[in-house]
């Protein structure tokens, strides 16, 4: 410090008058060395973030999917959500997360080093955190990305089979694109946006889900006879809390507690905000009538398609891209039930899947710095980063497809897939758990 003084001042010094001998017997004592291998704030924000992406699933995913199937199912979705969220972290500690974050090697694979999570380094490569924080940060992630599907499957899927296909799907399909897109892995290497997990994440899970609605089929009755939410209230307020936590898991993924977190927790907020606002006025136009669901699938639309570029784009930017994902997965939740009659009953697809994709293309465009975004790499602009994102979004589907397909006919020939038609005409609650939902007398 009285270097630095003495650095900048010097000849106001000599003005006044002190001889250099004068100077030169001042003692200089050198800073104390700080060490900077952590950062305290940084790990204390990974923390808090990893806490609140819990939130998103326990109880915000619970509620969401629950308060949306009948009465007679809702305790079966709530158990589906607890039992899958225990299994996938067991499973992310053994082996998921050294297979997603793994040393990169090859870049298709996370290498073995952090089995069972006993070679975790003191400090997480390339930041301020331990890797523990990190681990934990992304084993939420895992968490929420596995039990979004059960929305594909809700009320005509055994207990038994949901958990198993979410474990093993979770291990097969989503760590492998998690190192390919986040893990240093190829398809980040190749120039892949994905700031906060819209390909990894979401793209995985919308297509997953498609498909199995395909192989599991349609509800019995389905869509001659109206299935009507039980609790319209109880999956607002679990939109709610998944739109909190999933604030945190975007500002998390940045990785440090500053201003790249603050702007993206921003640019999701606002993008969830005016997305469900949007969906509002489409109903209203539509229908007459304003709903609680339509308001909570619009924020979850607009929050799924910021995720890829939610820390590379401008506040306005984020505003289109939600003005752009609300109409565009409203009417695709339409044309799959009602054109081609697939029963995505919870409408993960339209939400999640057709979000993703939008959210994608979209970052490449935003990203531009006329836009205000952050710019492209030396050697792309807007055409080449477009191309790079239709190529990581096409093998992403391309695997997503065969990853659950390939999962879920080998565990039908152990597990039966559906439950039987009298066990779903009678609930899931009761035939599977012995218990309802709500004991009223």
């Amino acid at each position: 410090m009285i270097r630095q003084l003495l650095g900048k001042g010097a000849i106001a010094v000599l003005a006044a008058g002190i001889s250099a001998p004068a100077l030169a017997n001042i003692p200089f004592v050198e800073p104390p060395i700080v060490p900077t291998a952590i950062d305290t704030g940084d790990t204390a924000w990974m923390l808090a973030a990893a806490l609140l992406a819990l939130l998103v699933t326990l109880p915000g995913v619970a509620l969401f999917h629950g308060g949306r199937v009948e009465t007679r199912n809702f305790l079966s979705v709530v158990m589906q959500v607890g039992a899958i969220a225990a299994i996938v972290s067991l499973l992310w500690i053994i082996v998921g997360y050294t297979l997603a974050f793994g040393v990169a090697g090859n870049g298709i694979i996370g290498a073995g080093n952090a089995w069972m999570m006993i070679g975790l380094g003191n400090v997480r490569e390339d930041t301020l955190v331990p890797e523990s924080a990190f681990a934990i940060f992304q084993m939420a992630s895992a968490i929420f990305a596995a039990t979004l599907l059960i929305g594909a499957w809700a009320e005509r899927a055994r207990f038994g089979w949901a958990i198993a296909f979410a474990a093993l799907w979770s291990i097969m399909v989503y760590a492998p694109v998690s190192h390919w897109v986040l893990g240093d892995g190829w398809l980040e290497t190749s120039g892949v946006i994905d700031y906060a997990g819209g390909i990894s994440m979401h793209l995985t899970v919308g297509i997953s889900a498609l498909t199995i609605c395909i192989m599991i089929g349609r509800r019995e009755g389905w869509p001659k006879i109206l299935r009507r939410a039980n609790a319209p209230a109880l999956s607002l307020a679990g939109a709610g809390l998944i739109w909190v936590g999933w604030l945190a898991i975007i500002g998390g993924n940045e990785l440090t507690a500053g201003d790249g977190a603050a702007s993206a927790m921003m640019n999701a907020h606002v993008a969830a905000s005016v997305s469900a606002l949007i969906w509002l006025l489409i109903d209203k136009l539509k229908t007459g009538h304003v709903t609680a669901a339509g308001f909570a699938k619009g924020a979850i639309a607009g929050l799924v398609a910021i995720s890829a570029g939610a820390g590379l784009v401008s506040p306005g930017s984020a505003i289109l891209i939600g003005l752009i994902a609300a109409p565009l997965c409203y009417f695709v939740s339409g044309a799959v039930k009602n054109i081609f009659a697939i029963d995505d009953s919870l409408d993960v697809f339209a939400l999640h899947g057709i979000g993703s994709i939008a959210g994608a293309l979209l970052a490449a465009i935003f990203v531009s710095e006329s836009f205000g975004g952050l710019g492209y790499a030396e050697d792309s602009g807007m055409f080449g980063q477009l191309f790079t994102q239709l190529i990581g979004v096409a093998v992403v589907v391309i695997w997503s497809v065969i990853g659950t397909l390939v999962i879920g006919l080998a565990l039908s020939t152990v597990l039966p897939m559906r439950v039987s038609t009298e066990d779903e005409a009678a609930g899931l609650d009761k035939t599977h758990h012995g218990q309802r939902s709500w004991e009223l007398d």
